[in-house]
């Protein structure tokens, strides 16, 4: 079911009528029942995967909280009576039988996404390492439920939460259904936490004009990012991209440029509708990006882009293995042979590459992803070495580093770099892709589009007119939000202009979305992983 499709509109609408004439105590469980119906029409076996990782996890956690309490129990009791040594000796030994419930859960739940996602990816690797066409092993053609990667991490990071004690268990197994499935995020996130989400998602909630004006209102900026400039950019990103070998050079750069909008303008837009539709029944959905083309280097911009991604991979892989017991041994022998100066540094720079070599894999069960995440990781790592030389050269020109000039030259070096890598994304291909990279220095003829070449795209001149005040007003609305919410900025311009805002938007999207005649409706680009 389309987040685009008339039948997902007509779903949200019925869900939301029915969410507030139901009596309150029954809204957590008519939501439940909703994302069930949602589910169902992605694909009835799906049930068998979520429901498989919601009942493990629950019988898990219960597992895992029985024996923190009975930690905090026996160490109440004994207080008087044990010594530190002692103390410390349960703890541990709490600790370790927690782990196994905890590994026992991880094993099993990112088993089942490691078998239905990569079992082929590896699949094709050992045929193309150890076998022949004639005796290669067969692929697999898995079914993959919907959202498997969002919910899997999800739940994962609420059950690694608990080990660490984190908040009790939940104890209504239905309740953590409603967590784990909450259809909205299904699509393409965002990953939430448990402690964040769980706030608002079981609470009663009265009808509030205000909250179903402001995440309609969200919803129709997330569905005119989506039908108005990423559907009608995509004919332009597939054309360019599917023909590398006529256009190349310019046209790659183009691609890429084409791309980097495209995504945006889809991920963000579908974050914009899930976000609305959370705040449409009093749920608090957090925000997944934070105006990440202004970011000045990459560090910042993945601060900024799919926070909740970036949040998780930092808290639940980087940290964990930075202060795990090898690495500290590792960090050890690397000072006494290396000093303490580089020594430190590898550590730090080996958790990074695999958080990095993990993300790329997350993104998809091919090489492609994997250069991908390992190009951002070097990126990062070469600018970590690379400070004390920006330090010096600021310190020699001192007047430079504040002004404007500057800032915008810093945004344009981080957009064009995270362009770059995007284009891994888009060829699917590794040698390809750095083939297409090259020629944009190598093969670069500005006369190329001179003679009306980007009209042979499949986009007329009012589509790029269309793209262009698409753009501007993406930029114009990430320049005012700096100081407050869009919509709060609208709000208190009067009802009036707040209706004239709507109607506008409504009716661009009408009369401006990509589709028509022949028109298939492209699924949000994150729902593939």
């Amino acid at each position: 079911m389309l987040f685009t499709s008339g039948e997902f509109i007509f779903f949200l609408a019925i869900t939301i009528f029915l969410y507030y004439i139901l009596p309150k105590k029954w809204q957590w469980k008519f939501l439940l029942l909703s994302n069930c119906v949602f589910y169902y029409a992605a694909g009835a076996m799906g049930f068998l995967f979520i429901a498989a990782t919601i009942i493990s996890t629950y019988l898990l956690s219960i597992k895992i909280d029985k024996i923190s309490s009975q930690e905090k129990e026996q160490i109440k009791n004994n207080k008087a009576v044990w010594t530190k040594e002692e103390k410390k000796s349960y703890k541990e030994k709490m600790k370790k039988k927690r782990g196994r419930y905890l590994i026992t859960g991880i094993l099993f739940n990112f088993g089942i996404l490691a078998v239905l996602k990569y079992a082929n990816f590896v699949i094709f690797n050992v045929n193309g390492i150890f076998f022949n066409d004639d005796n290669a092993l067969q692929l697999i053609d898995f079914f993959v439920p919907l959202g498997i990667s969002f919910y899997t991490f999800q739940i994962m990071g609420y059950l690694i939460d608990l080990y660490y004690g984190k908040y009790k268990a939940e104890r209504n197994i239905f309740k953590l259904a409603l967590f784990t499935s909450f259809f909205p995020q299904l699509i393409q996130g965002p990953i939430s936490r448990f402690a964040n989400l769980s706030k608002t998602l079981y609470e009663e909630h009265s009808l509030q004009w205000s909250n179903i004006r402001l995440g309609l209102e969200r919803i129709l900026w997330g569905y005119f990012k989506k039908v108005v400039i990423a559907d009608r950019m995509l004919i332009g990103v597939k054309a360019l991209i599917g023909a590398p070998e006529q256009y190349d050079g310019v046209f790659a750069l183009i691609g890429m440029l084409f791309y980097a909008v495209e995504l945006y303008a889809d991920f963000t837009g579908g974050i914009d509708i899930t976000i609305g539709i959370g705040q449409m029944m009093g749920i608090n959905v957090m925000e997944n990006f934070y105006r990440p083309f202004f970011s000045k280097n990459i560090a910042e911009y993945w601060r900024r882009w799919h926070i909740s991604l970036g949040e998780w991979f930092k808290e639940y892989i980087f940290y964990p293995v930075s202060i795990s017991g090898w690495m500290m041994k590792l960090t050890k022998k690397s000072k006494k042979i290396f000093g303490d100066r580089f020594g430190k540094k590898i550590p730090v720079y080996l958790a990074t590459i695999i958080t990095w070599f993990t993300t790329g894999l997350w993104h998809g069960a091919a090489w492609n992803f994997i250069v991908w995440g390992l190009g951002n990781c070097l990126v990062i790592v070469v600018s970590e070495e690379l400070k004390p030389l920006y330090r010096k050269f600021h310190e020699k020109f001192p007047k430079l580093k504040p002004t404007w000039g500057y800032k915008v030259f810093e945004i344009l070096r981080t957009f064009l770099i995270m362009s770059s890598l995007r284009m891994f994304d888009c060829y699917r291909d590794v040698g390809l892709t750095f083939k297409m990279f090259f020629s944009i220095f190598t093969d670069f003829r500005i006369s190329d589009i001179t003679g009306g070449e980007l009209l042979n795209l499949g986009l007329t001149s009012g589509d790029y007119i269309i793209l262009a005040t698409g753009i501007l007003l993406m930029f114009t609305i990430s320049m005012l939000q700096r100081h407050a919410a869009i919509r709060t900025q609208i709000s208190n311009k009067g009802f009036a202009f707040e209706c004239a805002v709507f109607a506008l938007l409504f009716i661009s999207i009408i009369i401006f979305g990509a589709y028509g005649i022949g028109y298939d409706a492209s699924q949000f680009i994150y729902n593939q992983f």
